[in-house]
């Protein structure tokens, strides 16, 4: 069956409109249905709500970084981080190009404030911590950067995409979606199974004030190196810290990132990314602890991955830590 994938391309627009159109003129040649601003409102409230509807539709976020922030809305984020944020929470695969040396582009474009370039070399930080980055510095090296990146995506992570109405019958339709009705009540049945119950004691397992370093890294924009970051802590200060952002059943791979940007933060004041070793040690010891219970199950996309839940005695330690008692 013929089937089409709808990408997601993020950028600022009125500096990059050369770039944007030979990235959207090669997702054309590949196939690919391109999504981007030029489909959007005018900019309000309801614009970033259409925005949202359209990443949802969407089965794969190209984010394209040249050396502009972009424009601000109220929450002092720029369109294109939020979108990206979005995106990274919603668990659509990132493929990110960032400019190689933003401070050598067209004079004509440094138009930006100091405080935007202080945003944008951030949120660089942030796109590059976690996840492989592509480095661009001309407009026409960006048609194969796309081609290669995008192609290698797919293959690795396949998508739902779309397919034409009469290529599907109505039969066949019927039965798919009868059939995803029971996976949907098997997994909902999964999710109420108490699972830890069933693991092993361990009697020698490492209590939760004992010390413990955590180890990553982070991306810097000005030197286009990665340095590395350490976290002295405990494993409850640990649990303190990262449980709250538990409390919507994140995916792994978003929950990771949330992880990895905290305690980089924490630690070095930089945006950056955890050791993948010690993030599955912190799983394991989460989960023998009996504060955590992680589950692997479909995502909105059509994809797998793994999502983390607080069980009872987790959400009773996490509230226990994180209110504010009176005096």
């Amino acid at each position: 069956m013929d089937k089409r994938y709808q990408v997601f391309l993020s950028s600022t627009y009125s500096d990059l409109k050369l770039e944007r159109s030979k990235v959207i003129q090669t997702l054309m040649e590949m196939d690919c249905i391109p999504s981007g601003m030029e489909l959007f409102p005018a900019a309000d409230e309801a614009q970033w709500e259409f925005i949202k509807r359209i990443i949802n539709d969407c089965d794969y976020y190209l984010l394209l970084i040249g050396d502009r922030y972009g424009s601000i809305d109220d929450d002092g984020l720029s369109y294109t981080e939020k979108e990206y944020d979005y995106a990274v929470e919603r668990g659509i695969k990132v493929i990110a190009l960032l400019q190689t040396n933003p401070n050598k582009m067209p004079k004509s474009s440094k138009k930006f404030k100091p405080k935007q370039k202080q945003k944008l070399d951030v949120f660089r930080e942030k796109v590059a911590a976690g996840r492989l980055v592509k480095f661009w510095s001309k407009s026409d090296e960006l048609p194969g950067i796309v081609a290669l990146s995008l192609s290698k995506t797919i293959t690795a992570y396949p998508a739902i995409g779309w397919v034409r109405a009469d290529q599907v019958s109505n039969n066949d339709l019927l039965s798919e979606i009868n059939e995803l009705r029971k996976e949907n009540n098997t997994l909902k049945s999964k999710l109420k199974e108490p699972t830890q119950n069933n693991l092993p004691e361990i009697t020698n397992l490492a209590p939760l004030n004992e010390p413990v370093e955590i180890n990553g890294k982070w991306y810097s924009s000005l030197s286009h190196m990665y340095y590395s970051w350490t976290l002295k802590t405990t494993w409850q200060e640990l649990f303190s810290i990262v449980s709250p952002f538990l409390l919507n059943t994140p995916s792994e791979s978003y929950f990771k990132t949330l992880v990895g940007n905290e305690l980089s933060k924490r630690s070095s004041k930089v945006f950056g990314s955890i050791d993948e070793q010690e993030f599955q040690t912190i799983k394991i010891q989460f989960i023998a602890h009996k504060l955590v219970d992680v589950k692997y199950l479909k995502t909105v996309q059509g994809g797998m991955d793994w999502f983390w839940t607080l069980t009872s005695k987790g959400n009773q330690l996490m509230t226990e830590l994180r209110t504010i008692k009176k005096k």
